[in-house]
């Protein structure tokens, strides 16, 4: 079955067999040993030729505190490059960005050590860029940033920053070679908007060579620096931002990544991803009754490709082509629509192994891949298809809050930024017995057998193998099928619907972006850019159904800061039945193509947040909005939506959005130029888009 994106991915697949050209240029002038070199000329590394099974999983470890006094725990972290051992020992190093303790320099790894918090204790982080050489200069980014984006913009100033830059050269492109901005975002804590992370709040390192004239700091930074300085008395250092995550939440998995505008697909490509676990409190089960200490395992799950030197591979557009003009000026010169890695990574490294006892394992897991959805389970045979499931994976937790019951699985579907508390009971598993963790989700990248899209058995349809050995000591934890789950807190009676849009601009022949934006009560779609006005403006404390409606032809992964919610269900008019295993509290929802997707959230605070994709190269390419959360008693403002108890119209799903000759040839115009979009409000139907 050959499918649009089918063609897409294998594009880029040809792209990354060897006809790569050169992006040096990204490193031109390179001044520091801890800068990697220019590999444009060096093959990729065939992933069938990595050795699988024989590195042991690495687990993160807790990451050091600077304080734990009083009231809070205060860490200081900083995201670094380094060197590390993902490939196989006897393969090359890889560079990476990953997070550590300032203050412990042995602790810097990727993923990044596991942050421990309490519920109802406060957790206060100051995060630090660190991307600079021995000598205090700026380090570039060794992935191929695209300027033509909406990004942080450094380059633009203080009146040009987060806003599109232009291409230097207009016979091609140029890629960016200027210190890197940062700003982390800890995925599902419900915190004030000045310490979520916003994307617009990013800092370059503290170096000493920043060139004149950027802008050093994104342009929420100052005011969010002052909200923190009044709310909390913390003062932000150069090159830094202090964070206060009040952790009054239930207990759960979240994870802490970069999340700057318009390049976290590379920094979190590069390595800039860590868990934080959050423990205790009333709605968490007593100690002993699940797996603990040894027997909980955290398993980060990443795709990633190298070369043959051992360093990242991801895509450049514009080195497909050479250094000609780009054959469809509208599309982006060197950002990919989407990229999925050929080789599995699990805490950092490679097809790692992991023993295991005849007694019950806790599973904390996390799809961090760029947008890979991964579908997982054990089974006996590591390359068989389909897989046949043995034990069954016990479900007990979704992103934010345990689920209602267990819920037995034989395949758990995960989306990207998805997290899953999963108990396996190897009880009744004979020692000597192997098994393996493997992936059975869809790879466009190859064409499985009866013209479906499957993953490659012998590469990513493979993840960790466990070997089974002998008990030591007795478990005393309880069965899964016999938990009773603390039940979640109720978001509390909806007040009001909001129609909210999924939706492509297409050039002639592939995605030029990816939009979100609103549906009126007449099916007619407003694509939005992200930095069009706002039009989600939720009452802190009041519930609201959020109607997402996907008039595109892909999945997508939709993530809310700020709140939880739960998922009321999905199909043609969103009425679907929920699957179990999707009823807990949740913060990120897979939205399927002509699809409604419904959902019920309450915001916390009042102020500023996203909602986006999180598949990252599409929020890096305007799939986020603004989300304006007013304080309680607030009049409620609107976007074109409804009262919860209107619940009868009815949406046409079907066009997706393109762009016209004459949008195309505008936005050529705007790139070349560097221009930025009027804030005008307004947007296309379908059919029509604004250039972006």
């Amino acid at each position: 079955m050959t499918t649009r994106r089918n063609v897409i991915v294998a594009g880029l697949a040809g792209l990354a067999g060897g006809s790569v050209a050169s992006w040096s240029g990204a490193l031109a002038g390179a001044r520091s040993p801890e800068t990697p070199a220019a590999t444009g000329a060096t093959p990729l590394l065939d992933p069938a030729t990595i050795p699988k099974y024989v590195t042991s999983l690495p687990l993160p470890g807790r990451m050091p505190a600077v304080r734990s006094a009083g009231d809070v725990d205060e860490y200081r972290i900083a995201g670094r490059q380094f060197a590390q051992q993902v490939l196989p020992v006897g393969l090359p190093r890889t560079t990476v960005w990953g997070y550590g303790s300032a203050d412990h320099p042995g602790t810097f790894r990727w993923p990044g050590r596991t942050i421990e918090a309490r519920v109802g204790r406060p957790v206060q982080v100051t995060w630090l860029n660190q991307l600079v050489d021995s000598n205090g200069r700026y380090l570039r980014f060794f992935l191929p940033v695209d300027p033509t984006l909406h990004w942080a913009n450094p380059p633009g100033g203080v009146r040009g920053r987060d806003s599109r830059g232009s291409l230097v050269d207009a016979a091609g492109p140029n890629h960016y070679d200027g210190p890197v901005p940062l700003v982390t975002h800890l995925h599902g804590q419900l915190t004030q908007p000045e310490f979520d992370g916003h994307s617009e709040a990013w800092f370059l390192p503290d170096a000493r060579d920043i060139p004149a004239g950027y802008a050093r700091v994104g342009s929420w930074y100052d005011r969010y620096a002052e909200a923190a300085r009044e709310r909390a008395g913390l003062r932000w250092r150069p090159g830094s931002a202090t964070y206060r995550y009040p952790n009054e939440q239930p207990p759960t998995a979240l994870w802490y990544h970069d999340h700057t505008l318009g390049v976290d697909r590379l920094t979190i490509y590069a390595g800039l991803a860590g868990l934080y676990l959050l423990r205790g409190g009333p709605h968490d089960l007593p100690a002993g009754v699940l797996p603990g200490g040894p027997h909980e395992i955290p398993l980060t799950i990443q795709d990633r490709s190298f070369r043959a030197d051992g360093s990242l591979f991801y895509p450049d557009r514009s080195a497909e082509r050479g250094d000609g003009p780009a054959a469809d000026p509208s599309v982006p010169p060197i950002w990919v629509p989407m990229f999925l890695g050929n080789t599995m990574v699990v805490n950092g490294v490679t097809w790692p192994v992991l023993r295991v006892e005849r007694r019950r394992y806790r599973f904390r897991l996390l799809n961090g891949c760029n947008g890979r959805t991964l579908t997982l389970s054990i089974a006996a045979h590591p390359t068989a298809r389909p897989a046949r499931p043995e034990p069954p994976l016990w479900q007990i937790g979704s992103d934010v809050g345990f689920l209602p019951a267990p819920v037995r699985l034989d395949r758990l579907p995960l989306a990207a930024a998805q997290r899953a508390d999963v108990v396996v009971d190897f009880t009744a598993v004979p020692a000597g017995t192997t098994l393996y963790l493997v992936n059975e989700g869809s790879d466009p990248a190859h064409q499985g057998a009866g013209g479906h899209d499957a993953t490659d058995p012998g590469t990513t349809g493979q993840v960790l193998k466990l070997m089974v050995v002998d008990r030591v000591g007795a478990d005393r934890t309880v069965p899964p099928d016999q938990l009773s789950l603390p039940a979640p807190p109720p978001p509390g009676a909806a007040r009001r619907t909001r129609r909210l849009l999924l939706a492509e601009r297409r050039a002639e022949r592939e995605p030029a972006a990816f939009l979100l934006g609103t549906v009126d009560a007449r099916g007619r779609e407003r694509p939005l850019h992200f930095d069009d006005p706002v039009t989600e403006t939720p009452v802190a404390g009041e519930s609201e159904i959020w109607e997402l409606h996907n008039h595109t032809p892909s999945a997508h992964p939709i993530h809310l800061h700020g709140t939880h919610f739960l998922l009321l269900g999905r199909g043609p008019r969103g009425d679907g039945a929920v699957p179990p295993q999707e009823r807990g509290p949740l913060d990120t929802v897979m939205v399927q193509p002509g699809e409604t997707t419904r959902i019920v959230a309450r915001f916390r605070y009042p102020g500023r947040y996203v909602w986006h994709c999180h598949i990252l190269e599409h929020q890096d390419n305007d799939m986020m909005r603004p989300v304006e959360v007013l304080p309680s008693g607030a009049a409620r403002t609107g976007d074109g939506g409804r009262t919860a108890k209107d619940t009868t119209t009815g949406l046409a799903v079907g066009g997706v959005v393109t762009l016209g000759a004459a949008g195309a040839a505008a936005l050529a115009l705007r790139r070349r130029a560097g221009g930025r979009a009027p804030a005008d409000g307004g947007g296309g139907t379908a059919g029509t888009a604004r250039g972006g």
